[in-house]
């Protein structure tokens, strides 16, 4: 199983929108055949495994991330597959969230006479999904706010500038997340005070472009911006301004996209961007912002993940905190629940949850 968890991994930005899967075919303790999901190159991780073993698939286990399919979409069920291949066992880390298939998979394969054990290192291929489970179930994106801070909450020196808080292990870390994502999002004060790219600059490939996000209620967004300059399709602005005013036709015609969204008190409603974002099959946006965007993510609770990299630094009085919310919102915020540390280097992040991801998920552990 640790063997399919690697080979999952390599669909990392390839498998979008379906799940990432890995599978390994194992006979007398040796594999004949493994496999995982590229969308691009349409067989699922298990039909991939089955064409490398052929014949010799007959007998043999398939260990497999995530629950074979038994839905024909793009491609035919993989239960079909694999009963035809004469597997004899099949062992899965964890039951499929699509409400379509969860848990029929693995009946057909019982039907079939195939043993099945369910729940082998579960708890290490859940996050590999877990975007994919909230788009799935809820048809939006799973949201991640990432942001950098010391020890006393604070991301920046004075409002308006951009301070380099954490070390260089840290940020290296920042890309392999936007690589893992589909979208990143920021708002009109960063842009105007940092002037970021927002790339995936890891250099690993990916299927789409990672797209970039701007919340800019009064299209500020600067035409000479990094932004603008190298958009070519993969930056949207959303607005309460009309499409075809003269600043938004300026952008448009420099490749930006942009989507009127209305909205109260002259803010972008947050999460109507986040429901045209999963229509758009974005599984996982992550929010790259100052600490304005940052309290109204929160406060309009569209957060589903925070992942906060400290560094253990003070910064003191005159500093700008991590997100701008008013203190009668305290009792109504959900403390962060499974809670990880990580180091790295002289830093460290700490990861949690507002809720339980997979919480419409279920799985039924039966040998």
């Amino acid at each position: 199983m640790s063997r399919a968890e690697g080979l999952a991994l390599r669909g990392v930005a390839l498998a979008h929108p379906n799940p990432i899967v890995g599978a390994v075919i194992v006979k007398g303790n040796r594999v004949i055949g493994e496999g995982f999901h590229d969308y691009d190159r349409r067989d699922h991780a298990e039909i991939v495994a089955l064409k490398k073993a052929g014949k010799k698939a007959e007998g043999a286990t398939l260990y497999v991330t995530l629950e074979p399919c038994c839905t024909t979409g793009r491609t035919g069920p993989c239960t079909k597959a694999i009963i035809a291949a004469g597997i004899k066992r099949v062992v899965a880390a964890m039951q499929d969230p699509n409400p379509a298939v969860a848990g029929k998979g693995l009946a057909k394969l019982r039907r079939a006479g195939i043993e099945v054990r369910l729940g082998v290192r579960e708890h290490i291929a859940r996050p590999y999904n877990e975007d994919f489970a909230m788009w799935i179930q809820k048809g939006r994106p799973l949201v991640t706010l990432k942001t950098a801070l010391t020890l006393d909450g604070q991301i920046s020196a004075r409002p308006g500038s951009a301070t380099t808080i954490t070390g260089v292990q840290a940020r290296r870390n920042v890309q392999k997340l936007r690589h893992e994502s589909d979208a990143v999002l920021t708002g009109i004060g960063t842009v105007l005070a940092d002037d970021p790219l927002l790339t995936d600059r890891t250099g690993k490939p990916r299927r789409r472009k990672l797209l970039r996000v701007v919340v800019d209620s009064r299209l500020r967004l600067p035409l000479k911006s990094k932004l603008v300059r190298s958009a070519s399709g993969d930056v949207v602005v959303f607005t309460r301004q009309p499409s075809d005013s003269a600043r938004a036709r300026a952008l448009i015609r420099a490749g930006v996209e942009v989507v009127r969204v209305l909205g109260r008190g002259g803010r972008v409603d947050l999460r109507r961007v986040i429901h045209e974002l999963g229509k758009r099959q974005i599984l996982n946006l992550m929010i790259e912002a100052g600490a304005k965007l940052n309290g109204a993510a929160l406060e309009a609770g569209i957060v589903d993940k925070m992942i906060l990299f400290y560094t253990p630094r003070i910064m003191g009085t005159g500093g700008v905190p991590m997100a701008l919310l008013p203190s009668r919102l305290f009792p109504r915020l959900p403390p962060l629940r499974d809670v990880t540390i990580t180091p790295w280097a002289r830093d460290f992040a700490v990861t949690g949850y507002f809720h339980d991801v997979y919480r419409h998920h279920r799985a039924s552990r039966k040998n």
